[in-house]
């Protein structure tokens, strides 16, 4: 009887095990600041040596200045790591999703009263219109035929 293994079963050719998974890299709030300032004060010319030299790319410094300038990055943070609330939004509780349901619907219900209330005006102007228009014909003699 032939029975099928995993690849995770088998030992790997060689006799050693493969290369541990590399860990990702964490970035305390005081280094993101640091370098965010070298990289700032940086002349024209070396922006990209700083990056080189510390293996980052600039996507890693805009997150960071976002995350500065909204507040998150106060320097004293305790998790080492807080790039990742930058770059995945916290969850918004039920209240908050709501609140926008809410608002959106109140933005379209304001827009549609805008257009109804166009709508109405213009029908007032036009019913006035026709009023006029019917009164004078009434005040206005009958064509007289030749």
């Amino acid at each position: 009887m032939y029975v099928s293994t995993s690849s995770a079963d088998q030992p790997v050719p060689g006799g050693s095990d493969p290369a541990p998974r590399p860990s990702r890299r964490a970035f305390s709030p005081e280094f993101k600041l640091r370098i965010l300032a070298e990289y700032e004060n940086a002349p024209h010319g070396e922006k990209a040596a700083v990056l080189r030299r510390e293996g980052l790319y600039s996507s890693h410094l805009i997150e960071w200045a976002r995350a500065r300038d909204a507040g998150a990055l106060t320097g004293s943070g305790s998790d080492g790591d807080s790039s990742a609330g930058s770059r995945r939004p916290a969850r918004k509780t039920a209240e908050q999703i709501e609140v926008e349901k809410l608002r959106r619907q109140n933005e379209k219900l304001q827009a549609d009263l805008k257009k109804t209330r166009m709508a109405l005006d213009i029908m007032g102007k036009a019913h006035a219109l026709l009023e006029e228009l019917s009164e004078s014909a009434d005040n206005d003699p009958p064509p007289s035929r030749s």
